[in-house]
């Protein structure tokens, strides 16, 4: 593609029909990725869409590009070759809360702590919907699946405190009906270098209808929500008057008059590490449930660390014979 090309939304859809359940909110994250791909001005060919199981492993048969299918959490280790046998490429992973956090839990470790170019898009429902309603390791605790038919005391796993921990460089949350901030995450998401982890929190309309109600309700959602926006102060509620204050590294929410800030507000900075990780770690049932971009800081991927060892090595350009044979052999008696 050159400079006097452009790509519409159209040029990254495929001729596959997209097959979700009916009013799943999956063929608008469809629609808003094949948005951001148009945008990026980066050619077809260099984009790279790989998934493992679950309702979000269809996705890439609907976007017109390179794609991979792999099986039950998996899909990290595809997109890490991928990516040291193309560094340029965008690879972007579609994946859903039991196929990576259960299944392939290993595998999204190692992917996030080595900082692989890559982005992955979480699909969260906290439930195993595609095989009918079973308990997911981010299904809450007390609840009633087909195999805790008493109730669920398991502790639920959460996708940004997973990230956090690990030190993943860009992490970000949203929620399936917050269109507008879902596509800004995606759109700042496809320039970045480093990996990208991004939850989607969803309501599964078959299985999981009922989830996430208080944060999907116009009226009052603004009392459940906390918007993380870089720069600004961390307020919430319907009315603005509620604030995050940290105390002894600790938040704290706090109630003021409008008309009078409070002097120990907190403006958020997605650059720092320790915000991040506190606001990130906020409990859903004391705290509003943040959403936005928790931490946004540059590090050298792994790719790029790599390139570099194999051109100080004079390796790219040798055979792995040749390589063998240079190397000093240890011979066993």
């Amino acid at each position: 593609m050159t400079k006097n090309t452009t790509l519409t939304k159209s040029d990254f859809v495929s001729d596959v029909t997209a097959k979700w359940c009916p009013w799943c909110w999956d063929f608008i994250i469809l629609s808003q990725l094949q948005n951001t791909f148009a945008k990026a001005w980066i050619p077809k060919e260099d984009f790279v869409v790989i998934s493992g199981i679950g309702c979000a492993w269809r996705l890439p048969y609907y976007i017109d590009t390179y794609w991979f299918h792999t099986i039950h959490g998996r899909a990290p280790t595809i997109a890490t070759g991928v990516k040291l046998s193309n560094p340029k490429l965008q690879t972007w992973i579609m994946t859903w809360d039991w196929d990576w956090l259960s299944i392939g839990a290993n595998h999204l470790f190692h992917v996030m702590r080595k900082n692989i170019w890559v982005k992955i898009l979480l699909f969260n429902n906290q439930i195993y919907a595609l095989t009918k309603w079973q308990l997911s390791p981010t299904t809450e605790r007390w609840r009633i699946t087909k195999t805790t038919p008493i109730w669920s005391i398991d502790e639920h796993v959460d996708p940004v405190k997973f990230a956090l921990g690990l030190e993943c460089n860009f992490v970000a949350r949203t929620i399936d009906t917050e269109m507008t901030l879902t596509q800004e995450i995606l759109d700042r998401a496809v320039k970045i270098n480093w990996t990208v982890f991004v939850e989607i929190l969803q309501s599964c309309v078959a299985f999981n209808p009922w989830s996430l109600n208080p944060i999907r309700n116009r009226e009052i959602k603004e009392d459940y929500i906390l918007r993380v926006e870089h720069w600004k102060p961390l307020i919430f509620g319907r009315n603005k008057n509620k604030w995050i204050i940290i105390e002894n590294f600790k938040p704290k929410v706090i109630e003021f008059d409008i008309d009078k800030i409070p002097e120990n507000i907190v403006i958020y900075d997605e650059t720092s590490k320790e915000l991040a990780y506190i606001i990130g770690n906020m409990s859903w049932e004391e705290f509003p449930i943040p959403i936005w971009i928790f931490k946004s800081l540059e590090w050298l991927s792994y790719e790029e660390l790599y390139a570099e060892i194999l051109e100080k090595n004079n390796i790219k350009n040798r055979g792995i014979s040749e390589i063998l044979e240079d190397w000093e052999i240890w011979e066993i008696k």
